[in-house]
């Protein structure tokens, strides 16, 4: 690509590689309407074009000719003049009072309606309201404003275009700013292999379900209706694409959370019991028992307990098993308390920038001989993702099918190891031979800087590296990594704040804090017990602040 200040079309030539991107992997999946935009596209002026990406890549429907200047453009509106016969855009559209009040400044509402307003001082929302009532008919934006000199334009073909970008990016979270970044080198993406399988859309249904989702997810979102009609236009039935059936399902749980907090257990249970997104099961067992229905729960919870869909939710089992045995009058159980781990206890005084717990911490049990890094959850994440590099950007048919992936598509499927089953086997195995100490730190220089989601790099630096792999068994990073590929979704986070090296002694601790009234957290319960059983030294530090005298 182009760096952007060498070439000021340059987002002109980024848009056509999408199109062009999209005709070569996606032309069956076109309906006439895009296909022959894309074909209409490159046959019109480069101005013309260059004008109406600039609309698409801006926010909204109307804009202001006299806010379209641009130097490769020249004339907006000799520009536009060239587009009209595309039907793509619309000159001096019909505007309704909101729409007018979106494209004038204050300045110029109080020109054109100075007669019909008394307080020409008033915020532009009470003006709005003030008008409402003698202008509630649309029209001409010329005739709105007979004194203005500009021209305004309306781009008609917005829900084209965005169809456009979904097909490319398989979301509408990402926009045409990727190209920008990336250019500028912001941004830097693994060059993957893609093959013709590679395609986050295998059928047009995949877009028009994706398309339906999102609306609903939108209306869901702004709360301007029942929710009973939102949910009648989500689809029961699931989606035939993994990737996009998983994004049904987490939808279906924010609107199985809503009922809950709503107290609507009804409700609630019914959405949870549907869907199989993780932690749907252990709410649904939840709020069964805030509705007094135990034997309904215990039911359920005997049915997890056979097949916990991950730690999280047998940590949760454990909890609730016992009082939900209770209320039912069943033999009182003793659950296993997992082994407590180091406790220190520190009392320090308050710093001078602030009380962060873990640099006080770190500071205090820090020295030149046993250094204390704050690392959390960056450096298990970082040599996971080092040494397992070529496992994660494998070119799995439908995990990349477009230059701009942070990450696989399907990092949170359930199936995401077992799809690359081989290529993590091979990785892991080098922890036992003595290749993964070469194989992390070759990819920390041939990788820096490419964006990934295990590896943040402005945490990371050498020096942490070497030292990290001197003091930290093999068997110990295979351990870490194979938590990890366990529930990539759950496991890369609730990690220890703190790690401490011993260089001479060629060991490590990790080292949890806590400041005054904060407790352990789930996650890292979860992880500190995982080490525990493991034989990996970690240790919780409880700080106190020194109370002035």
């Amino acid at each position: 690509m182009n760096r952007v200040l060498e070439n000021e079309f340059y987002y002109l030539d980024n848009f056509q590689s999408v199109l062009d991107w999209i005709v070569k992997r996606y032309r069956d999946l076109l309906t006439d309407e895009e296909q022959a935009f894309i074909a209409a596209f490159p046959t019109l002026p480069q101005p013309a074009r260059a004008l109406f990406v600039r609309m698409v890549m801006r926010k909204g429907e109307l804009f202001r000719a006299s806010k379209m200047q641009y130097a490769e453009i020249g004339c907006p509106v000799e520009a536009a003049h060239a587009l009209l016969p595309s039907g793509w855009i619309e000159l001096d559209p019909v505007l309704s009072l909101d729409e007018l009040f979106d494209l004038l400044a204050k300045p110029e509402i109080a020109a054109a309606f100075g007669a019909h307003l008394q307080q020409k001082s008033a915020r532009k929302a009470e003006q709005l309201e003030a008008l409402r009532a003698a202008f509630g008919e649309s029209r001409a934006f010329s005739s709105w404003y007979a004194g203005c000199s500009d021209v305004a334009l309306r781009i008609l073909v917005k829900p084209l275009c965005d169809r456009l970008r979904l097909i490319f990016f398989g979301n509408l979270r990402q926009d045409w700013t990727e190209f920008v970044l990336a250019d500028l080198g912001v941004y830097r993406f693994e060059q993957v292999e893609f093959s013709p399988a590679s395609r986050g859309f295998r059928d047009r249904r995949d877009i028009e379900h994706y398309l339906q989702l999102h609306a609903c997810k939108e209306r869901f979102n702004a709360g301007l209706e029942p929710i009973e009609d939102v949910l009648k236009e989500l689809p029961i039935d699931a989606f035939d694409n993994d990737w996009l059936d998983s994004r049904r399902l987490k939808f279906l749980f924010q609107v199985g959370q809503h009922f809950e907090k709503q107290q609507d257990w009804t409700r609630a249970i019914e959405v949870y019991t549907r869907c199989g997104y993780p932690g749907s099961r252990g709410r649904a067992i939840r709020v069964l028992e805030k509705a007094e229905r135990y034997l309904d729960a215990w039911q359920l919870l005997q049915q997890a307990e056979r097949e916990p869909e991950n730690d999280a939710e047998r940590q949760h089992l454990l909890r609730i098993g016992p009082r939900l045995a209770r209320k039912l009058g069943h033999p009182k159980t003793i659950a296993r308390r997992p082994a407590a781990p180091v406790r220190l206890d520190v009392c320090l005084p308050v710093p001078g920038d602030g009380p962060w717990v873990e640099g006080a911490v770190r500071d205090h049990l820090g020295s030149e001989a046993a250094p204390v890094f704050y690392v959390e959850n960056t450096l298990a994440n970082a040599l996971f993702g080092l040494l397992c590099w070529r496992a994660v950007f494998a070119a799995i048919p439908g995990a990349f099918f477009h230059p701009f992936h942070r990450g696989p598509a399907d990092l949170y499927s359930l199936d995401f190891q077992q799809r690359r089953a081989a290529e993590f086997a091979d990785c892991l195995a080098q922890c036992d031979d003595g290749r993964y100490r070469a194989t992390i730190l070759a990819h920390f220089e041939e990788k820096a800087g490419i964006s990934s989601p295990f590896v943040s790099w402005e945490y990371l630096d050498r020096a942490l590296l070497e030292l990290a792999l001197e003091c930290i068994p093999a068997a110990h990073v295979k351990r870490w990594c194979e938590r990890i590929l366990a529930d990539v979704k759950a496991n890369r986070s609730g990690f220890p704040d703190l790690i401490q090296f011993f260089p001479g002694e060629g060991r490590y601790r990790m080292i949890e804090v806590k400041g005054p009234g904060d407790r352990l957290q789930d996650n890292q319960l979860r992880w500190i017990d995982y080490c525990a059983a493991h034989d990996m030294p970690v240790a919780v530090c409880y700080l106190q602040w020194e109370q002035a005298a």
